[in-house]
Protein backbone atom coordinates (compact mmCIF):
# COMPACT_ATOMS: atom_id res chain seq x y z
CA UNK A 1 0.00 0.00 0.00
CA UNK A 2 1.36 3.54 -0.86
CA UNK A 3 1.53 6.16 1.84
CA UNK A 4 -0.75 8.20 3.16
CA UNK A 5 -1.17 12.09 4.25
CA UNK A 6 -3.71 13.68 5.76
CA UNK A 7 -5.19 17.27 3.88
CA UNK A 8 -6.03 19.92 7.06
CA UNK A 9 -8.90 21.13 5.48
CA UNK A 10 -9.58 24.42 8.19
CA UNK A 11 -10.57 27.37 6.63
CA UNK A 12 -6.94 29.35 5.85
CA UNK A 13 -7.32 33.37 6.99
CA UNK A 14 -6.26 36.34 4.89
CA UNK A 15 -2.66 36.91 5.93
CA UNK A 16 -1.95 35.33 2.35
CA UNK A 17 -3.79 37.33 0.37
CA UNK A 18 -2.45 39.42 -2.43
CA UNK A 19 0.57 37.41 -1.85
CA UNK A 20 2.67 35.70 -5.07
CA UNK A 21 2.59 31.56 -4.45
CA UNK A 22 6.47 32.11 -4.56
CA UNK A 23 6.63 33.93 -1.42
CA UNK A 24 3.73 32.05 0.17
CA UNK A 25 6.18 28.76 -0.26
CA UNK A 26 8.85 30.54 1.17
CA UNK A 27 6.59 31.60 4.45
CA UNK A 28 5.17 27.92 4.17
CA UNK A 29 9.18 26.74 4.00
CA UNK A 30 9.86 28.95 7.44
CA UNK A 31 7.37 27.20 9.51
CA UNK A 32 3.82 29.17 8.83
CA UNK A 33 1.52 26.57 8.94
CA UNK A 34 -1.50 29.07 7.46
CA UNK A 35 0.87 29.02 4.57
CA UNK A 36 1.30 25.46 4.07
CA UNK A 37 -2.66 24.92 4.52
CA UNK A 38 -2.84 27.57 1.43
CA UNK A 39 -0.54 25.83 -0.91
CA UNK A 40 -2.05 22.61 -0.06
CA UNK A 41 -5.71 23.48 -0.63
CA UNK A 42 -4.95 25.55 -3.35
CA UNK A 43 -3.05 22.68 -5.41
CA UNK A 44 -4.88 19.37 -4.20
CA UNK A 45 -7.05 19.79 -6.90
CA UNK A 46 -4.14 19.75 -9.92
CA UNK A 47 -2.30 16.77 -7.64
CA UNK A 48 -5.77 14.81 -8.18
CA UNK A 49 -5.84 15.70 -11.80
CA UNK A 50 -2.39 14.79 -12.54
CA UNK A 51 -3.09 11.11 -10.40
CA UNK A 52 -6.05 10.52 -13.12
CA UNK A 53 -3.43 10.61 -15.62
CA UNK A 54 -1.87 7.07 -14.35
CA UNK A 55 -3.15 3.66 -13.23
CA UNK A 56 -1.73 0.97 -11.53
CA UNK A 57 -2.97 -2.40 -10.85
CA UNK A 58 -3.34 -3.11 -7.25
CA UNK A 59 -3.66 0.45 -6.50
CA UNK A 60 -6.50 2.98 -6.47
CA UNK A 61 -6.81 6.60 -7.16
CA UNK A 62 -6.68 7.20 -3.84
CA UNK A 63 -3.49 5.50 -3.09
CA UNK A 64 -1.86 7.77 -6.39
CA UNK A 65 -3.12 10.90 -5.16
CA UNK A 66 -1.67 10.97 -1.73
CA UNK A 67 1.90 9.90 -3.38
CA UNK A 68 1.02 13.26 -5.13
CA UNK A 69 0.32 14.91 -1.87
CA UNK A 70 4.02 14.16 -0.39
CA UNK A 71 5.30 15.46 -3.87
CA UNK A 72 3.30 18.70 -3.24
CA UNK A 73 4.43 18.32 0.85
CA UNK A 74 8.70 18.14 -1.01
CA UNK A 75 7.86 21.08 -3.14
CA UNK A 76 7.03 23.55 -0.26
CA UNK A 77 9.46 22.01 1.46
CA UNK A 78 12.53 22.27 -1.12
CA UNK A 79 11.14 25.31 -3.22
CA UNK A 80 14.06 28.28 -3.52
CA UNK A 81 13.12 31.36 -5.39
CA UNK A 82 16.93 31.51 -7.29
CA UNK A 83 15.65 28.48 -9.55
CA UNK A 84 14.48 31.03 -12.12
CA UNK A 85 11.08 28.79 -12.28
CA UNK A 86 7.32 29.19 -10.74
CA UNK A 87 6.19 27.50 -7.50
CA UNK A 88 3.46 26.09 -9.91
CA UNK A 89 6.24 24.65 -12.23
CA UNK A 90 8.37 23.68 -9.39
CA UNK A 91 5.42 22.00 -7.52
CA UNK A 92 4.13 19.61 -10.66
CA UNK A 93 7.75 18.56 -11.29
CA UNK A 94 7.79 17.16 -7.25
CA UNK A 95 4.74 16.28 -7.90
CA UNK A 96 4.97 13.77 -10.80
CA UNK A 97 8.52 12.66 -9.62
CA UNK A 98 6.81 11.28 -6.61
CA UNK A 99 3.82 9.62 -8.37
CA UNK A 100 6.12 7.35 -10.99
CA UNK A 101 8.87 6.80 -7.97
CA UNK A 102 5.94 5.24 -5.74
CA UNK A 103 4.67 3.13 -8.84
CA UNK A 104 8.38 2.00 -9.87
CA UNK A 105 8.62 1.04 -6.11
CA UNK A 106 5.33 -0.29 -5.89
CA UNK A 107 6.24 -2.71 -9.48
CA UNK A 108 9.33 -4.20 -7.97
CA UNK A 109 7.64 -4.92 -4.26
CA UNK A 110 5.16 -7.04 -6.48
CA UNK A 111 7.35 -7.92 -8.84
CA UNK A 112 4.42 -6.60 -11.44
CA UNK A 113 5.84 -5.66 -15.07
CA UNK A 114 6.31 -1.79 -15.97
CA UNK A 115 3.53 -2.50 -18.59
CA UNK A 116 0.77 -2.13 -15.71
CA UNK A 117 1.35 1.75 -15.30
CA UNK A 118 0.60 3.97 -18.17
CA UNK A 119 0.64 8.04 -18.57
CA UNK A 120 -2.71 8.64 -20.57
CA UNK A 121 -0.93 12.53 -20.94
CA UNK A 122 2.79 11.37 -22.38
CA UNK A 123 3.46 12.19 -25.96
CA UNK A 124 3.22 8.80 -27.84
CA UNK A 125 4.37 9.91 -31.73
CA UNK A 126 7.66 11.92 -31.16
CA UNK A 127 8.77 13.68 -28.58
CA UNK A 128 7.69 16.86 -29.78
CA UNK A 129 4.47 15.52 -29.99
CA UNK A 130 1.80 16.85 -28.31
CA UNK A 131 -0.48 13.89 -29.12
CA UNK A 132 -0.82 11.15 -26.39
CA UNK A 133 -2.36 8.10 -25.48
CA UNK A 134 -5.74 10.07 -24.07
CA UNK A 135 -5.93 11.67 -27.07
CA UNK A 136 -6.03 8.43 -28.87
CA UNK A 137 -8.61 7.09 -26.92
CA UNK A 138 -10.99 10.46 -27.30
CA UNK A 139 -10.49 10.20 -30.60
CA UNK A 140 -12.17 6.67 -30.67
CA UNK A 141 -16.36 6.49 -30.97
CA UNK A 142 -18.30 5.90 -27.65
CA UNK A 143 -21.52 3.51 -28.49
CA UNK A 144 -22.94 4.69 -25.00
CA UNK A 145 -22.08 7.80 -22.94
CA UNK A 146 -22.22 5.09 -19.76
CA UNK A 147 -18.63 3.57 -21.62
CA UNK A 148 -17.25 6.71 -21.03
CA UNK A 149 -16.09 4.87 -17.52
CA UNK A 150 -13.93 2.31 -17.96
CA UNK A 151 -13.51 -0.06 -14.91
CA UNK A 152 -10.42 -1.61 -13.53
CA UNK A 153 -11.75 -4.95 -15.51
CA UNK A 154 -12.28 -2.99 -18.44
CA UNK A 155 -8.93 -1.28 -18.67
CA UNK A 156 -6.87 -4.60 -17.72
CA UNK A 157 -8.80 -6.11 -21.01
CA UNK A 158 -6.98 -3.28 -23.06
CA UNK A 159 -3.86 -3.82 -21.40
CA UNK A 160 -3.71 -7.44 -22.16
CA UNK A 161 -4.64 -6.61 -25.87
CA UNK A 162 -2.02 -4.17 -26.23
CA UNK A 163 0.49 -6.80 -25.13
CA UNK A 164 -1.08 -9.09 -27.66
CA UNK A 165 -0.55 -6.99 -30.55
CA UNK A 166 3.02 -5.49 -29.35
CA UNK A 167 6.39 -7.24 -30.21
CA UNK A 168 8.64 -7.86 -27.38
CA UNK A 169 10.91 -5.31 -28.26
CA UNK A 170 7.79 -2.32 -28.89
CA UNK A 171 6.27 -3.23 -25.69
CA UNK A 172 10.17 -2.63 -23.92
CA UNK A 173 10.54 0.84 -25.80
CA UNK A 174 7.32 1.76 -24.49
CA UNK A 175 7.80 0.92 -21.56
CA UNK A 176 10.79 2.38 -20.93
CA UNK A 177 9.41 5.59 -22.85
CA UNK A 178 6.56 6.18 -20.19
CA UNK A 179 9.03 5.82 -17.58
CA UNK A 180 10.59 9.15 -19.07
CA UNK A 181 13.55 8.04 -20.97
CA UNK A 182 14.83 9.56 -23.68
CA UNK A 183 15.30 7.41 -27.12
CA UNK A 184 18.93 7.36 -26.68
CA UNK A 185 18.49 6.48 -23.13
CA UNK A 186 15.91 3.51 -24.45
CA UNK A 187 18.84 2.83 -27.28
CA UNK A 188 21.63 2.79 -24.93
CA UNK A 189 20.01 0.27 -22.75
CA UNK A 190 18.18 -1.90 -25.62
CA UNK A 191 21.59 -2.13 -27.63
CA UNK A 192 19.91 -0.48 -30.75
CA UNK A 193 19.81 2.70 -33.01
CA UNK A 194 17.83 5.41 -32.27
CA UNK A 195 16.31 5.28 -35.35
CA UNK A 196 15.22 1.88 -34.20
CA UNK A 197 13.36 2.86 -31.54
CA UNK A 198 11.61 6.04 -33.02
CA UNK A 199 10.64 3.50 -35.61
CA UNK A 200 9.11 0.97 -32.56
CA UNK A 201 7.49 4.12 -31.30
CA UNK A 202 5.63 4.90 -34.61
CA UNK A 203 4.56 1.16 -34.97
CA UNK A 204 3.37 1.68 -30.94
CA UNK A 205 0.80 4.43 -32.25
CA UNK A 206 -0.36 3.15 -35.31
CA UNK A 207 -1.16 -0.73 -33.68
CA UNK A 208 -2.95 1.21 -30.29
CA UNK A 209 -4.77 3.06 -32.72
CA UNK A 210 -5.75 0.22 -35.30
CA UNK A 211 -6.42 -1.53 -31.61
CA UNK A 212 -9.02 0.81 -29.97
CA UNK A 213 -10.54 1.62 -33.34
CA UNK A 214 -10.93 -2.02 -33.99
CA UNK A 215 -12.61 -1.80 -30.77
CA UNK A 216 -15.33 0.49 -31.27
CA UNK A 217 -16.10 -0.36 -34.33
CA UNK A 218 -17.59 -3.39 -32.46
CA UNK A 219 -19.36 -1.74 -30.14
Amino acid sequence: MLSKVQVNEKKIGTQTEGKLDEDIALDAKNGDVEAQEYLINKYKNFVKAKAKSYFLIGADKEDIYQEGMIGLYKAIRDFKPDKLSSFKAFAELCVTRQIITAIKTATRQKHIPLNTYISLNKPIYDEESDRTLLDILSTVKVCDPEELVISREEVLKIEKEIEQVLSELELEVLNSYLQGKSYQEIACDLDRHSKSIDNALQRVKRKLEKCLNKKAKNC
